[in-house]
């Protein structure tokens, strides 16, 4: 039903009354300019009307989808989100998602996503944190210390990603024990995901995956399809084939090597774990250079690594590359540049846990730390 215009007049397309339901015209009046209140007022409504309108279609006012946490877009398109993702996460993701059989490291990396869209920002003072956002009682169940650097928090990455694989598993393990007994039927992964987002009793009251968490379910395993590539490659960090002949070049001018890859004793946190690469001890200030052509992908302060250059070089013998700088005094490369093998990317130092100047490199091979000595014609 349209709705009369101001005035009387009917509204365009209504028909006018006749007989003695028809209502007299008023004579038309003489339109005024607009008063000095009017003048001053408008410009003020104009702002108020326009921002309220805008926070809407943004999402930011409360109660609107905007709730949510905003997810950053991926560069690479619906198709590929891998570019929202450090790579030296990958394998920490693999290893998490390798503690069952449920999981794939994919779709680790998707909840993350659905949550937080891989942003790290820890600005909120209270609840959910991190990029997985865990609160107080989760992170007191689920969490570690898993990356070694002296802390248990769930603004710290890895720390995040290896607890989300352990609550995942765990839920995986209870949904397992269900669907053998009869309990609950239908796909392991689904029901682990339905337990994640509201709980395993849930799930077994409901016999299936409950209604309530069908949406989260089945966006996570579509997000997950982004991120598919980190799935590929069946070998344990650093096990996977290492080259034949040199294909980089030596990052330092220092070729003695004072800490190796391998199963270590942290020298600070002592904490047992894999030394992910090779350090090289040098002077402070030793130019530090690209091993091989490529990209810049990070170049930023880190906590553990202190200043780190993550440089991708693309495909190498059919395999996925990308090399790390780390314990840099200066960064000397931005994010985003182009660099040849040579190219000076900062100069050696002591800044993140580091016991004296050194370069931490590392060798990342399809998502997996691979011992960078064969990558550089070395046998050690």
């Amino acid at each position: 039903m349209e709705v009369p215009a101001p005035g009387g007049t009917p509204a365009p397309g209504e028909p006018e009354k006749s007989g003695a339901g028809k209502r007299k015209r008023k004579p038309k009046r003489k339109r005024r300019g607009p008063g000095p209140f009017t003048l001053l007022a408008l410009p003020g409504l104009t702002v108020l009307v326009g921002s309220v309108v805008f926070l809407t279609v943004a999402g930011k006012l409360p109660g609107t989808e905007g709730d949510e946490p905003a997810r950053p877009p991926a560069a690479a398109g619906d198709a590929d989100a891998t570019a929202l993702v450090d790579d030296s996460f990958v394998p920490w993701l693999k290893q998490a998602a390798g503690a069952c059989t449920v999981l794939r490291p994919s779709v680790l990396a998707a909840q993350i996503d659905a949550y937080s869209g891989w942003n790290a920002d820890s600005a909120a003072l209270s609840g959910p944190a991190g990029i997985a956002g865990f609160d107080a009682a989760g992170w007191k169940k689920w969490g570690k210390d898993a990356d070694g650097d002296g802390t248990s928090s769930p603004r710290q990455p890895v720390d995040a990603i290896m607890a989300l694989g352990r609550q995942d598993c765990a839920l995986a393990d209870e949904v397992t024990k269900a669907r053998t007994s009869g309990t609950v039927n239908g796909d392991l992964l689904d029901l682990t995901l339905a337990a994640y987002t509201t709980d395993t009793a849930q799930v077994t009251a409901a016999g299936k995956v409950p209604a309530k968490a069908a949406a989260y379910v089945k966006r996570t395993e579509k997000l997950a399809k982004r991120y598919a590539r980190f799935d590929k490659g069946g070998a344990s960090p650093g096990q996977a084939a290492a080259p034949t002949s040199a294909l980089l070049a030596w990052p330092s001018a220092t070729h003695s090597v004072s800490s190796p890859f391998g199963t270590r004793e942290h020298p600070l946190t002592h904490v047992t774990k894999l030394h992910t690469g090779v350090d090289f001890p040098a002077a402070q200030g030793t130019p530090v250079t690209a091993a091989r052509e490529g990209t810049v992908v990070f170049a930023a302060p880190t906590k553990a690594y202190g200043n780190r250059i993550v440089v991708d070089h693309g495909t190498i013998g059919g395999a996925h590359v990308q090399t790390t700088y780390s314990h840099l005094s200066v960064l000397r490369a931005t994010r985003g540049q182009r660099v040849s093998t040579g190219t000076v990317l900062g100069d050696v130092g002591s800044t993140g846990l580091s016991t004296g100047p050194h370069l931490h490199f590392e060798v990342i091979r399809d998502g997996y730390y691979d011992n960078p000595m064969p990558w550089l014609g070395a046998t050690g």
